[in-house]
């Protein structure tokens, strides 16, 4: 079966054709990528794909949004896109669709795709269980967490809030941290640190620490710095946030059944390299009496280059597989 594949995020939308065959991914075609500030609307973005395409597009559609899925309108978070399900097979000319969190998707596309789109961080250099619980977790703007429980019937992907729960210090430099943060949210989550724009609490601190003027620069400057390497404080601020994603990581493995993680998003691909030689590992295992479980626990990262657009496919051959 033939149909159209989606992701719509906040800056971008993205979209394939894909075919899928007894619950599976079959193919994903080559992705065309609008931008959303170009577009009044869902409907107009396709219409222009389907000008790319140059045919007439399939009648079924599987469409990652990033926001909660739910209710009569679905408001984009980070752009001005609504969403009315009702009005789909109108809008769009398709009979069947379905429609999915972002990050369910993400879900979708770990336990979809090939062994050969996961790079080994830590833990043993094994496949992915068969059986068992995968934490799924992806710093972007945000902090998406999933779970992907695979059983002999197949797997289910369960959607979380767990980027929402605290963030939890464990030295005095994310002390001073969390004393930062709190001088803005009373209640600081994971996703306060361990998302793109925690990075600049985080080198905010460090100048602090070291009596260096606080300089307003926003998250994807320091970003820049840290991954071009020109910059040493913000090369610290990036060893800081691999060690904090390591513990957070560490923590939603424990509260999930440490079996596997999967880390994902766009972010977590660029930081591929920096977390095999950061202190991820160390931080991920130092779990008090549970170490030597955590030490058992493989951890990679997905690295297709649009899981979006798959898991969204994947999660529509899941459904109607049934």
């Amino acid at each position: 079966m033939q149909l159209v594949s989606v992701d719509l995020g906040g800056t971008h939308a993205r979209f394939a054709l894909a075919e899928v065959a007894e619950g599976r991914v079959v193919s994903l075609g080559e992705p065309a990528t609008l931008k959303t500030a170009e577009f009044a609307s869902l409907q107009t973005a396709w219409q222009a794909f389907e000008q790319q395409v140059g045919s007439p597009l399939p009648r079924a559609a599987a469409i990652g949004i990033a926001s909660p899925i739910g209710g009569e309108l679905i408001k984009m978070t980070n752009n001005s896109w609504i969403i009315r399900p009702a009005l789909i097979s109108e809008r769009l000319n398709v009979d069947t669709y379905v429609l999915i969190n972002d990050f369910g998707a993400i879900g979708h596309a770990v336990a979809q795709v090939a062994p050969e789109h996961f790079t080994h961080v830590c833990g043993p250099d094994v496949a992915l269980p068969e059986s068992g619980a995968i934490t799924v977790c992806g710093p972007g703007t945000g902090l998406g967490v999933a779970q992907v429980l695979r059983a002999k019937d197949g797997y289910h992907v369960i959607e979380t809030e767990g980027g929402h729960q605290d963030f939890a210090p464990l030295d005095g430099i994310e002390d001073a941290l969390l004393k930062r943060l709190r001088k803005t949210f009373t209640r600081v989550s994971m996703e306060r640190v361990v998302a793109g724009p925690g990075i600049v609490a985080i080198y905010q601190t460090l100048a602090e620490i070291e009596g260096r003027a606080i300089q307003q620069i926003d998250d994807k400057a320091i970003w820049t710095l840290a991954l071009e390497g020109g910059d040493s404080l913000a090369l610290a601020a990036l060893d800081r946030f691999c060690l904090a994603l390591g513990a957070v990581a560490g923590d939603l493995a424990l509260a999930h059944g440490p079996t596997a993680v999967v880390i994902a998003g766009g972010l977590g691909l660029r930081l591929k390299d920096r977390l095999l030689q950061s202190g991820f590992e160390q931080r991920f295992t130092a779990k008090g009496r549970f170490q030597g479980l955590m030490k058992s626990v493989p951890v990679k990262i997905i690295t297709h280059p649009q899981p979006g657009l798959f898991g969204a496919a994947a999660a529509f051959a899941q459904e109607h597989a049934q």
